[in-house]
This record gives structure tokens, C-alpha cells and sequence, in this order.
């Protein structure tokens, strides 16, 4: 019997290698296959002045003639690793359709200076995607378009209409107001959030009109420098998206954020005769949804290349809501992914129309 026990415990040893090492293995282990690779990849590099960029093109495994999407940064997720951009890597190739991720220009493998560049520089760089995509051999040149999303939505729709050949625009989460005006809705929200008085928000507002009023030579530079001086000193400063006094600008009528805070993305659409589809969460705190929902409606009794929809139970990155807090952290951005089945099914449907035959 101690015979037969021993060599059991030797049996049984040596089917767990024969190093006498035991290894573990979960339940799962017995059923997990590997997964259909979903997507070829390859590297690709384009130039827009002197701005040399790099990126990676996700293609289907099979086809020739392929429409190709050329993605817009999110202000926050500025190289093309972002778990944001995941679901247009994976799920557009299983769709037959290509997709490039790049670097933003001054981040990841991409050169540049992205604090000299205007958002025309940004949507040009996009351009300059697109025209790299279209020499690829596989790649239908007649069948490519953008997506971005919050300030990338409103890039992409801007590079729509500075491209001569772009096929389609989709914006995602990106208002019809100006940058001011969001911002605007924005910091009042996030002070709200954060429990902030409303006394608090109105000497916060007051303070983003001094600064813009300066910019636009409303007020004088001394009285926006006092009350920038003034809400430094407050708790919510860090928060407000504000300037330091230290920062003012000596020359407002070159200083690029008068630009960007004017830019108007009405003109835009206005300028992109391409097929344009705006789609907007329901749980938003950053942007305006029901403002640019309003302007849409109006461009669309004249604009018959427009489309819209407001997702439900989304927020600004199409994941489903929570406890908002409308955190800014680097790390937990770059997680982010959209969840919203309804924003998926919106997004593949209308593109699949839009690039078929």
C-alpha cells in the first residue's frame, strides 16, 4: 500500500512537469482559445511644415480599395497609446475600414511645437494624414475621413472642410460654441462639482471676463492683472483654467489664445461640404449639449450633410456616467474608453452608409 502511494505522488509529479515544479493554472485556462487577430498594423510617417509625425495605421486583414479614418486628439490624450482610441483601432478594421492614430505634433515620436500651433496648424496636420493614407496601396483615396473627439470633434470638422478631398467628418462631444463660451460652462460646472459657493463661480466668471475682455482691448491690462492677482489667491484657482498674473500677455492681439478662445466652429461646418455626423452625450458637464444641440437643428434646415444624435446614459468620453467629479488626471484619462453601446452602434452604422459602394 505505501508502495502504491508513492508512486501515485510520483505520477502525479510528473504531470506537473518534469522538473518537479508545480505550475498553476486557473479554471479559465481550459477554455481560453486565441482571438482572431482583428487588425494588421504598420508605422507611418508624414510631414506638415516642419512638423514630422508619426502614427500607426490599423488595416483589415483582407481587402484592397479600403475608406480610412484619420483620428483627432482629445486635448488631454495626445498620443496615439490612448485606451480612448482602442475601439476605432480594433472594431473600424473589423468593419473593413482602416484607421491612423498619430502623435500629436510635440508629443510621442512626433516633432513640433504645439504651443505655436493654432488649430488650423492642427487640422492641417490631420490633412497631412490623410494625404500619407491615401498613398497607401490598399487605401481608397476617395473614401477618407475624420473622427475626433472634444477638441479633436471640432478639429475633425475642421479639417473636413480645409481638405479638397475629404469624404466625411464625425465629431464627438465637441461643442457649437466658441472655446470661451465652453470654457465658460465648463469651470462653472467643475466649481460646482467640487462644492464650490455660487459666490465662488460668479468671482471666477468674473475674473475668465476680465482676462478675456483684456484680450479683446474691452478692459485695461492693470484691471485684469488686479483680479487675476485677486483669484490666485482663491482655493478654486487651480481649477479655473485661468492664467497667473505672471503669465498676462503684453501683446493681446498675437496671443494665441484670443484665437482659439475666438474661433467659431459654425464657420466651420459652414465650410465642410462633406458628410458631418455630430454625436453628444446625455451626462456632459463639459460641454454645452443643449446650446449646440439647438445650433444644429438650425444648420440642419440648410445643411442636408449634417446629422445628429444625443446618446444615452453617456458622458463626455461616451462611458457611462458615475459620481462626477469631472477629474483631471493624466493617468485615469489615458484609461478612459467610451461604453455606451448606443454610442457604438450610432458610430458603426453611420459610417458603414457613408463609406459603402
Amino acid at each position: 500500500m505505501r508502495f502504491r502511494i508513492k508512486v501515485t505522488a510520483v505520477f502525479l509529479a510528473a504531470l506537473s512537469g518534469v522538473t518537479g515544479q508545480t505550475t498553476r493554472q486557473s479554471a479559465s485556462d481550459f477554455w481560453r482559445v486565441a482571438a482572431t487577430a482583428p487588425a494588421l498594423s504598420e508605422e507611418i510617417q508624414f510631414t506638415n511644415g516642419n512638423a514630422r509625425l508619426r502614427g500607426t495605421v490599423y488595416l483589415p486583414t483582407t481587402g484592397n480599395r479600403l475608406p480610412a479614418v484619420v483620428v483627432l486628439h482629445h486635448a488631454e490624450l495626445p498620443t496615439r497609446d490612448a485606451n480612448l482610441y482602442r475601439h476605432l483601432c480594433e472594431g473600424l478594421p473589423a468593419m473593413g475600414i482602416a484607421v491612423l492614430v498619430y502623435d500629436r505634433r510635440g508629443s510621442g515620436q512626433s516633432s513640433g511645437n504645439l504651443d505655436k500651433a493654432d488649430y488650423e496648424t492642427l487640422a492641417d496636420d490631420a490633412v497631412a494624414g490623410q494625404h500619407a493614407l491615401a498613398k497607401l496601396s490598399r487605401i481608397d483615396p476617395k473614401k477618407i475621413g475624420f473622427w475626433g473627439l472634444s477638441q479633436g470633434g471640432w478639429l475633425a470638422v475642421l479639417a473636413a472642410g480645409r481638405s479638397k478631398d475629404a469624404a466625411f467628418a464625425i465629431s464627438v462631444s465637441a461643442p457649437l460654441v466658441t472655446a470661451d463660451e465652453q470654457m465658460r460652462f465648463a469651470t462653472r460646472n467643475l466649481l460646482a462639482v467640487r462644492g464650490y459657493s455660487q459666490s465662488d463661480v460668479q468671482d471666477m466668471l468674473a475674473a475668465r471676463k476680465a482676462w478675456i475682455g483684456y484680450l479683446h482691448r474691452k478692459n485695461s491690462r492693470d484691471e485684469a492683472l488686479e483680479v487675476l492677482r485677486k483669484a490666485e489667491a482663491k482655493p478654486w484657482f487651480e481649477i479655473a483654467y485661468l492664467p497667473k498674473a505672471s503669465q498676462l500677455t503684453n501683446d493681446p492681439e498675437h496671443d494665441p489664445n484670443r484665437k482659439r478662445l475666438d474661433d467659431d466652429p459654425i464657420a466651420a461646418v459652414r465650410q465642410a461640404k462633406v458628410p458631418i455626423l455630430f454625436l453628444y452625450a446625455d451626462s456632459d458637464p463639459w460641454v454645452p449639449v443643449g446650446e449646440s444641440m439647438k445650433r444644429l437643428q438650425s444648420l440642419a434646415t440648410e445643411l442636408p450633410n449634417i446629422q445628429y444624435a444625443v446618446v444615452d446614459n453617456a458622458n463626455h468620453e461616451m462611458m457611462f456616467p458615475g459620481n462626477e467629479t469631472m477629474q483631471v488626471d493624466h493617468e485615469a484619462t489615458r484609461k478612459e474608453a467610451p461604453q455606451a453601446p448606443t454610442y457604438f452602434m450610432l458610430l458603426a452604422s453611420w459610417i458603414a452608409r457613408h463609406v459603402a459602394n
